[in-house]
This record gives C-alpha cells, sequence and structure tokens, in this order.
C-alpha cells in the first residue's frame, strides 16, 4: 500500500515513519508540509492510505480533503478539538490521538484494514466536521491547479448545479463539490438565505427587490446580477430584512 504522510510538525511525520517501519506492507511515498502539497502529492501518486493531520498552516486537514475527488483510506493523526473527536466517533474513521505509542497506532492499522466502506465515511465525517463553527468562516475550492481560499463574507450568492453548488464572488463562479441543503446548514442564516430552491443569496448584497412573475420575484444585487426569488424564498427575505 503507498502512503503519504501530512504534517506541518516534522517530528510528528518522523514519529509515524518510525511506527510504520513495522508495516512492511506500507510503502512511504511523499511527506508533505501542509494541505497543498498533500492535494498536489495524491493527485500524483494516487495512495492507498494518508496520515493527515488536522490543523495545519494555509487550510486544515477537513477542508484538504474536501478538494480530493475520491478521498484514499485516512488515519488522522491530529490534537484537535472536541468537536472533530466526536466527527471521527460518530463515522468510523480511525484517528490518533497525540501524543500517540506504538500500540495505538498497530490497532488503526488494524482497523483501517477491517473497514470495509472508507469513502462513505469520510463524506459523513466531513459532513459533520463542516458544520463546526471553526469551519464556517470560509469556503475552500479547487480551481485548475490552483488552491482558492474564498471568506465567506466575499460570496454574493449560490446557485445549484447538478451535483456541485456555484459560489458567486466578485472575481466570478467557483465550483464546490456540495449540496445547497449543506451551505443552507452552515451559513449564518441572518446573512445567506435561502431564497429559491436552487439558490442561496447574501442579503448584504441586495439592492433592491423587484416582482418577476406571478407570486415570484427576482432580487437585484450590487453587482447586477439578478437571483430568483421563489414565494416561500420572499417570506423568509421579508423577516430578515424587516419589511
Amino acid at each position: 500500500m503507498k502512503v503519504i504522510i501530512i504534517d506541518d510538525e516534522p517530528l510528528a511525520r518522523s514519529i509515524v515513519k518510525e511506527y510504520l517501519q513495522k508495516h512492511t506492507a506500507l510503502e512511504i511515498v511523499q511527506e508533505c508540509n501542509d494541505g497543498f502539497e498533500g492535494v498536489k502529492a495524491i493527485q500524483q501518486h494516487q495512495p492507498d492510505l494518508i496520515f493527515l493531520d488536522i490543523q495545519m498552516p494555509k487550510i486544515n486537514g477537513f477542508e484538504m480533503l474536501e478538494l480530493i475527488e475520491q478521498p484514499p483510506a485516512v488515519i488522522f493523526t491530529t490534537a484537535f478539538d472536541e468537536y472533530a473527536i466526536k466527527a471521527f466517533d460518530a463515522h468510523a474513521v480511525d484517528y490518533l490521538l497525540k501524543p500517540f505509542n506504538q500500540e495505538r497506532f498497530d490497532k488503526a492499522i488494524q482497523k483501517l484494514r477491517e473497514q470495509t466502506n472508507s469513502e462513505k465515511a469520510n463524506e459523513e465525517l466531513l459532513e459533520t466536521a463542516s458544520q463546526s463553527p471553526s469551519q464556517n468562516h470560509r469556503i475552500v475550492v479547487k480551481t485548475g491547479s490552483k488552491i482558492k481560499i474564498i471568506p465567506v463574507q466575499d460570496v454574493h450568492y449560490l446557485e445549484a448545479a447538478d451535483d456541485y453548488v456555484k459560489i458567486f464572488t466578485q472575481e466570478g463562479h467557483f465550483l464546490k463539490n456540495k449540496t445547497m441543503n449543506h451551505f443552507e446548514k452552515v451559513l449564518d442564516g441572518a446573512v445567506f438565505v435561502r431564497s429559491h430552491r436552487s439558490y442561496i443569496v447574501n442579503v448584504q448584497q441586495i439592492t433592491r427587490i423587484d416582482p418577476y412573475e406571478k407570486e415570484n420575484y427576482v432580487a437585484i444585487l450590487r453587482s447586477g446580477a439578478k437571483v430568483p426569488i421563489s414565494r416561500a424564498g420572499y417570506v423568509k427575505l421579508r423577516s430578515i430584512l424587516g419589511l
């Protein structure tokens, strides 16, 4: 099995390397200092397993995993907060809470071998972790070979696009492999309103609301963009805007 270690602490990486010496079937193909390097290394090597820290510079471990279309099996190595630990426990993805010893490390390897659906477990874990308050102030997207961090206050509106969501900012739009329901849960409901089944709008960007057809409306944004508003969305917007 090909293995990549992703951790910004050299000592932590060296401990994982030391413990892996006992497991001759696992081959380290690369070490990475941060999530940016991790994304590139995973694309290049297509590993079977990654050891992943959570708290890293630039982007954290959860945000990095969201950028990988088909994530490999993951063993987290972390000193992260209680919320993340609950997410791990709930979705059966193993984690090593720093500091850990060889015995605990060996158990994680054994658990990984017994696990049959790590991809689904990873998806559920990321969905739970993304609802933590620490994850809700920015959106990390991949555009070509580059990774972009979008502060949520820069988002004008979001639009459903098949299995993706289009995130519109002043610079254009970016795709994120998430659902509208996900963003409705994690974004601040006092600022981002589900105006329509396929749209979420930043109310701070609205300059006016015009009647459209039947009982529907359209929000005109500062950028000139027009965002549809359904009857239910209009009720929500009126409440938020105090109209």
